[in-house]
């Protein structure tokens, strides 16, 4: 009997997220309710948060230090790519790519938990399941969205700093910003991702760190 269960397409338009790492306070709430709805164990996260710092302190030469210290946080889930490695290289088709909404998903029918989408991914997004040994990832809250409701994680953030959408929009209305400190570069599978960097960004040539 297939556990698999299928959703019609929720968007005509390829979806994506929206991160205010300027406005994200780290306080990993969307972590924590993404955990719980999903029901995850110890260890399998499908958003996580993450701490980007960096920067120190120079002698200025005359017996003081400046410093150019910063530290941010960002969230960072599945990002439904537009060239996903993954679904490229499963070798079951288990990991596909959805029409219409872009929505990157793992058929268990046919996952056998090779994972290989694990290791190529660059975000890593897949993991294993230890309890079916299948692999597992976000489905951007499929079920929610066939409701007519927000993903668990926008909906959880106290801050606004998680929306989503159709990408075509988000960029529309933020930009393209996806290449930011911590994560790999946009090129390798076209991220359906906009970021809002923080301020401490902006020290990041500087510092070379």
């Amino acid at each position: 009997m297939s556990q698999f269960k299928e959703f019609a397409a929720v968007s005509e338009k390829q979806l994506g997220f929206y991160i205010d790492s300027a406005r994200c306070s780290g306080c990993k709430a969307c972590q924590v309710a993404c955990k719980d709805k999903n029901n995850l164990e110890p260890g399998r996260r499908y958003r996580r948060v993450y701490e980007v710092k960096g920067g120190g302190f120079a002698p200025t030469g005359q017996g003081g230090l400046i410093h150019n210290v910063f530290a941010y946080t960002l969230s960072l889930s599945c990002n439904h790519c537009a060239d996903p490695i993954c679904v490229k290289n499963c070798p079951t088709t288990a990991m596909h790519k959805r029409p219409g909404d872009g929505i990157v998903r793992v058929n268990t029918d046919k996952c056998v938990g090779c994972g290989y989408c694990a290791w190529l991914c660059p975000y890593g997004a897949p993991q294993r399941n230890t309890v079916t040994g299948q692999m597992s990832k976000c489905d951007f809250c499929i079920d929610q969205l066939a409701e007519g409701k927000s993903p668990i994680c926008v909906a959880t953030c106290p801050l606004g700093a998680i929306q989503f959408g159709p990408i075509a929009t988000l960029r529309a209305r933020y930009g393209e910003l996806c290449d930011v400190k911590g994560l790999p570069d946009s090129t390798i599978t076209r991220p359906n991702l906009v970021v809002k960097a923080h301020h401490g960004a902006e020290k990041e040539d500087e510092n070379h760190v």
